[in-house]
Order: structure tokens, then sequence, then C-alpha cells
């Protein structure tokens, strides 16, 4: 293999989303974080696969665990951790907490809590990119397939040859439940049978994301139709906050540590495409640095005027919008 930055740069990635999400925990402890999350840990290959497929015309929906995509696609880590921080430098101001976080700029068009809602959101903005040569990617977990959002957009994409892309990220569970206890049949059977193109994949190896992203974009950019990728992952992590994961099968989460997307990284970086277990470890620390200085910036940065926050809702009533 020819060493290359490219391969360094998706492990450089996939750390800084992990970083990211350890960070956004230890907030959380502290108080300095408010609400609620929902973390990435463990998924990191999925979202930085296929974010190496984009091109500038794309557009991308993603979840309520929607750190890692939001930072594959090109939020900055600032403007991310500014948001969870509730900072008015954050991307959505600091208004959006850390579910809804939206960014057009970089191509983000929402992270949905609504189980799903990324598949309709995606499968609209596809109706559109049809005619400018883009393609829309929605990311969402096993539990989603049993919505109906699914359905009616798979059938909707299928019958209109709509560029879409559809990811669901198969993490064995849908909240609490093993995805088995609740879903008849094979979850990539569901896609095959309104005859879209579909594969499994592994979702741990960023490698084969990566191949499989450029084969779908391909797929759907050319006016095929839309594709259903299953990729096999698992969180590390529960839920959400305040989910302790002891549902878990005794030694599943050990098993599956053993698959750590920066472990298989860092083996194949070092095996197979030439780089040194120096180089690699220069990365983690600059990636350890960034998210410091990220941290130590965000709790510095100033939070919305609660009175302006007011007379924007009252300016909004009054020209007839809707608060």
């Amino acid at each position: 293999m020819i060493k290359s930055k490219a391969n360094l740069d998706l492990f450089e990635k996939m750390l800084l989303i992990r970083t990211f999400e350890e960070t956004v925990q230890s907030l959380f402890q502290k108080g300095e974080i408010v609400g609620t999350t929902h973390l990435y840990s463990g998924q990191e290959a999925v979202a930085v696969g296929f974010a190496a497929a984009l091109q500038a015309q794309d557009l991308v929906a993603a979840t309520y665990r929607g750190h890692g995509h939001a930072l594959a696609t090109g939020v900055t880590p600032q403007a991310l951790m500014d948001e969870m921080l509730g900072r008015i430098t954050g991307v959505c101001g600091g208004r959006s907490g850390s579910m809804n976080v939206i960014d057009l700029k970089n191509r983000l068009i929402g992270c949905f809590g609504i189980i799903g809602g990324s598949i309709g959101a995606a499968t609209g903005a596809a109706i559109s990119l049809a005619r400018k040569n883009g393609v829309a990617i929605a990311y969402f977990g096993d539990g989603a397939i049993n919505q109906a959002y699914f359905y009616e957009c798979l059938n909707f994409a299928a019958v209109r040859k709509l560029p879409v892309i559809f990811v669901c990220e198969n993490n064995l569970y849908s909240e609490y439940t093993p995805w088995e206890d609740v879903t008849a049949g094979a979850i990539r059977a569901r896609a095959q049978a309104l005859e879209v193109k579909s594969e499994t994949i592994d979702g741990n190896d960023v490698w084969e994301v990566k191949k499989a992203a450029h084969a779908s974009f391909e797929y759907a950019r050319s006016g095929d139709g839309p594709v259903f990728i299953e990729a096999l992952t698992y969180r590390f992590v529960g839920h959400s906050r305040s989910d302790p994961a002891k549902y878990r099968k005794p030694g599943e989460l050990d098993a599956w540590k053993l698959r750590d997307p920066l472990i298989i990284a860092r083996e194949r970086l070092v095996a197979e495409f030439g780089f040194t277990s120096e180089e690699v470890d220069s990365v983690e620390a600059a990636v350890k640095k960034t998210m410091e200085d990220v941290r130590e910036k965000g709790l510095k940065a100033p939070t919305p005027e609660l009175g302006k926050l007011g007379s924007e809702f009252m300016d909004l009533k009054r020209v007839g919008g809707k608060a």
C-alpha cells in the first residue's frame, strides 16, 4: 500500500470524534452541559467512512446520536462544543442542545430527535438534489427500520429513483432492547424486498465503510436509485446519559472493544499503510491537545442573552411568524 496522509486523516477524524464524546461526557458529569446526551463512541468508522465520499453538493441527515456525523461532515469541534455548552458561539447559537444540531454551511440539514426523522428529511432533500447531481444520506439506527418513515421513504425513493443513501447503523440495540427481539427477519431483507440495492458491511473498519460509501454515492449519483447499507457496529456507552447498559450480554462489550474502530485503524496504519507507531502517537497527542483547547475556550465563551432571546421572540410574533 502507498503511504497516504488521507489514511492517517481517517484515523484522526475518528479519534477526534471519540475524544470529543469523552469530553462531552466529562463536562456533562460536572454539570456544564445540561439536558441529555447520546454519545457516538464506538461507531466512528461509519460517519467518517461515508463522509470521505461526500461532495460539495451532497446533504446529510443524522440522528440524535449525531455529534460524530456533524464532526465528520465538517462542523468544527469548537463550534459543536460551544453548542453543547449552550454558548452563543455554538453552531446554532447555543440553542439546539445535543440532539438537534444543524449546519447548512457544512451540508448538515439536521440531527433529528424523532426516530427515523432523518430518513424523511434525506428523502425529501433528494427530490431537489436529483436536479443538482447531489446525493442525500440518512443515518439511522436499527430501531428506525420498524417505523413507517422507513417503508414509505424507501418505497418512494425506489419508485422515483431518488439519489439517497439509507445507512442503518446496527449497533444491536434499539435503545435498551436487542434488535432481534423486536424485528422479524433480517434487516437488509426489508430493503431487498423493494429491490433496493443493498449491502451489509463491517461498520468498524473505516476502509471497508469508505469503499462501500464511494460505491453507494456513485450508484445513487448515476440516477440508478437509492442504496441501503446496513453497517454492523456497536456503541461502547449506554443509550443515553442515564443508561448504565446493564442489559448487555456477559462479555459482549469486551468482545466488541477488541474490534474498536480506533484499534483496527491503528493496526492497519502500521501493518499495511506504512506509518510508524510514533507517527500515529503524534496524531493522538495533537488531537488530545486540540480538544483540551476546545474545552477551555468553550467554557469561557459567552452565553446567549435572555433579554435578546425574548426580544427576538416578540419580533417574530409581530410579523406573524411562529415562535
